[in-house]
């Protein structure tokens, strides 16, 4: 009976915390040696989005944040992102763009990424990249509207 008594307080603890990563934020299955699933495929982020560059990071540095873990090419993005975290993560979650314009929540590949006013936006692949180019500034619009009502959606579930 005791037994029982403290898995169910276990459980209670465990559910009353928050689903960080679960549902708002496009990640790698497993974690990484932080403890955390892996976000944006392991690209560093703040490199996207102050220089413009595609760069893988590297395990050495690591920042965990809503619990993603975020790889960076070096200590200064490491930091850069810590102190603004908001400014660099991806937006909707590192979701595919178009497809959360659309109500889905697809997986984005920062191969196929845009930046627009200092925000990241990624794609699914290149013929969805290409789709959106025809009309960017719609596509971010309507991805903004649906995000909140899809953000605590289980990508399985839409």
């Amino acid at each position: 009976m005791k037994r029982v008594i403290a898995v169910a307080v276990l459980m209670m603890g465990v559910a009353g915390m928050p689903a960080y990563a679960a549902d708002e934020n496009n990640v790698a299955a497993g974690l990484t040696a932080a403890g955390a699933p892996l976000g944006l495929h392991g690209v560093d982020p703040v490199a996207f989005i102050d220089i413009g560059n595609r760069v893988e990071g590297s395990a050495k540095y690591t920042a965990v944040h809503n619990g993603v873990a975020y790889y960076f090419q070096n200590e200064e993005n490491k930091a850069k992102f810590e102190k603004s975290a908001k400014k660099y993560t991806p937006q909707n979650g590192g979701f595919c763009t178009f497809g959360v314009s659309v109500g889905k929540k697809f997986d984005g590949d920062p191969q196929y990424a845009d930046v627009v006013d200092g925000k990241l936006y990624v794609f699914l692949n290149e013929d969805i990249y290409k789709e959106y180019q025809k009309n960017p500034k719609k596509t971010i619009s309507t991805a903004k509207k649906q995000w909140k009502k899809i953000e605590h959606t289980a990508a399985t579930a839409l």
